[in-house]
């Protein structure tokens, strides 16, 4: 076998993919290395006022995001794409400018208001940005091409995180905590190179057949249409009920994390050690995964399969956590979860709006991604709390819940392999 047999198995990019593949993949590597390089500061301004006023800042964050789904759907309406798709990280890039001059000049860096009120805005940042990223890819590729190349492209925003947390951790070595301003002026610069990709993906799009090339494809008028496409469609409820549970059992994690890293180990210096193993460990596994493995598996056994991969492995990971609350155990669970989570479960999710319409795609899709998303957070981090005053093991509700998640998963992957034969997919399914 010679090296460009190698290369086109490992690879599937046919000739004349290569650009817009590489240019996707750009794009989300720049918006998930805006995002990353400021996790840390949202991690440590969350924490300002106390780890326990953390279920009030993410109810305060979907109250916000309750807010911003309508001036979004405006958004969507007024505008055609290729305008409103740069113009949301104009608006996210102005705004982190302006939390580094706030964080400059306020008095003790703005205090815990300041903290908190940047803790809800990059939640909102976060989730909007990949589910407008992700949308704009299921108008740019086809059923067929998006099976073949979403795990390729899902590499860059790997690859993004990767950059974003080491530049953080060298900047904060380098300036100080006193001088993080200077990372949310460099986020913000990031940010804003990631517009320049828009316009040759729309260029690239005109030249295929994606629907970029279609104007009477444009999101429709009206400020809540999404949400009664919603209230109608079976498929978009079925996503909802999906996203909902993986939130929701991710926060069940995220409580369970916490206990067994402060039970495990004592200084702080520690504890930063064993999440930064975690991280290490599961974006490897992100990128073998994404790189060999993901393509593969979506057309040998299909997206309704693959949709009960990450609530069964999460079910198997609940139990062990509750028969062996461990940090070796919490380790393995999370690595695997993670990694199949961004590898696999992520983009084989946003492949099921490849073939919807354009407002479901846009509107409904940002507010399932946003606001139903978070809705899982809250019902699940104030849930830990109603758990522990009843003294129902952490571990048996997660196990539950994620049964409930795997029952969502057999009913969404026969939704969408209707929606495939009916849209007349091809293999993959």
């Amino acid at each position: 076998m010679n090296r460009s047999t190698w290369l086109r198995r490992l690879v599937p990019i046919r000739k004349g993919e290569y650009r817009i593949v590489l240019l996707s993949a750009a794009y989300f590597f720049l918006l998930m290395m805006g995002f990353y390089l400021l996790r840390p500061l949202r991690n440590t301004f969350g924490i300002a006022m106390g780890a326990d006023k953390l279920p009030y800042v993410w109810t305060g964050t979907l109250l916000l995001m309750a807010l911003i789904n309508p001036l979004f759907s405006a958004l969507t309406a007024r505008w055609p794409r290729k305008v409103f798709l740069p113009a949301v990280n104009q608006i996210f890039a102005a705004m982190l400018f302006c939390f580094g001059i706030l964080y400059q000049v306020l008095p003790g860096h703005g205090g815990p208001v300041l903290g908190f009120t940047f803790h809800a805005w990059l939640s909102v940042f976060n989730l909007f940005v990949v589910s407008i990223f992700w949308a704009f890819m299921s108008d740019l590729f086809s059923k067929e091409d998006g099976q073949r190349l979403f795990a390729f492209i899902a590499i860059g925003g790997t690859l993004g995180a990767i950059a974003g947390a080491f530049s953080t951790g060298k900047f904060t070595g380098w300036l100080g905590s006193a001088h993080s301003h200077w990372i949310l002026y460099f986020s913000a610069l990031v940010l804003g190179l990631s517009v320049l990709c828009v316009p040759p993906l729309f260029r690239l799009g005109r030249e295929s057949d994606s629907s970029i090339a279609n104007p009477s494809k444009e999101p429709g008028p009206g400020v809540l249409s999404g949400l009664a496409l919603l209230g109608k469609s079976t498929m978009l409820q079925s996503i909802s009920t999906y996203v909902a549970l993986y939130a929701m059992t991710s926060a069940f994690l995220f409580v369970f994390q916490g206990r067994i890293v402060e039970q495990t180990f004592t200084s702080s210096a520690e504890r930063t050690v064993a999440f930064a193993q975690i991280d290490f460990w599961a974006n490897a596994l992100t990128l073998v995964a994404q790189l060999f493995l993901t393509h593969r598996l979506v057309g040998r056994i299909g997206i309704p399969i693959l949709l009960a991969i990450l609530p069964l492995v999460t079910l198997l990971g609940f139990g062990s956590l509750w028969l062996w609350p461990t940090f070796a155990t919490l380790a393995l669970f999370q690595v695997v979860r993670r990694g199949l989570h961004f590898s696999v479960e992520r983009p084989v999710r946003e492949m099921i709006y490849i073939p919807l319409a354009p407002d479901e795609k846009y509107k409904a899709k940002s507010f399932i991604d946003t606001f139903i998303y978070r809705s899982g957070d809250v019902i699940g981090i104030w849930a830990t709390t109603l758990l522990h005053l009843v003294s129902i093991p952490l571990g048996m509700a997660g196990a539950g819940a994620s049964l409930l998640w795997l029952g969502s998963s057999a009913k969404l992957g026969s939704l969408v392999k209707r929606s495939f034969r009916t849209n007349s997919a091809k293999p993959g399914l």
